[in-house]
């Protein structure tokens, strides 16, 4: 996908300043439009990235079959809905065949999917194929757990409501001690 026009997106936020009832000339706006853009841009960087290009080949032979987890990795993302942040954590595990992904990108997994005009379901299950795939893993689980300012801030006004949602491929959806396995270790209070 192409960069954004950010001039254009100036134009249209200056507009709905005007819409909105504000003066998009008065000193406290004056920069806004341009401060909007840039915004939207990083917010959305992942219609510009592919999972591909994240792992950059960072994906290794091994020879063992181990449960790997990574969590409470940060995860920010925009609400298709009302374009409003939704915020929390992401846990992700796999069960390695012949292949493990550097850490870190698991995490930028997360990022490449998220910084997307998103809901959580789609979400969730687009980080455990990506895993899949990437790792030709045995078994995926992603566990999310987000607060949407959409319910915060505006409609119902649930300020402590939390989302989880889970997607489970392979050997978690298949094998019960599994998933278990993975649930108590996400849940697991950290000993660092």
């Amino acid at each position: 996908m192409r960069k954004p026009n950010a001039k254009r997106i100036e134009q249209l936020i200056r507009q709905l300043l005007v819409e909105l009832g504000e003066n998009p000339r008065r000193e406290g706006l004056r920069a806004t439009p341009a401060r909007v853009a840039r915004s939207y841009e990083f917010l959305t960087g992942g219609y510009r990235q592919t999972p591909r290009r994240v792992i950059n080949g960072a994906v290794f032979a091994s020879h063992t079959n181990n449960m790997i987890i990574v969590r409470d990795i940060e995860v920010y993302s925009l609400c298709e809905h009302h374009m409003l942040p939704f915020y929390g954590r992401c846990h992700v595990g796999y069960v390695a065949q012949d292949k493990v992904v550097g850490v870190s990108k698991i995490a930028r997994l997360v990022d490449c999917f998220a910084r997307r005009l998103q809901v959580q379901e789609r979400l969730t299950a687009q980080i455990a194929d990506a895993v899949m795939e990437t790792a030709n893993a045995e078994g995926v689980g992603v566990v999310m757990e987000c607060r949407h300012l959409c319910m915060m801030m505006r409609g119902v006004e649930k300020q402590n409501s939390v989302m989880t949602t889970s997607s489970v491929l392979g050997s978690f959806r298949r094998n019960s001690a599994t998933r278990a396995e993975f649930l108590g270790l996400i849940n697991a209070p950290f000993r660092g």
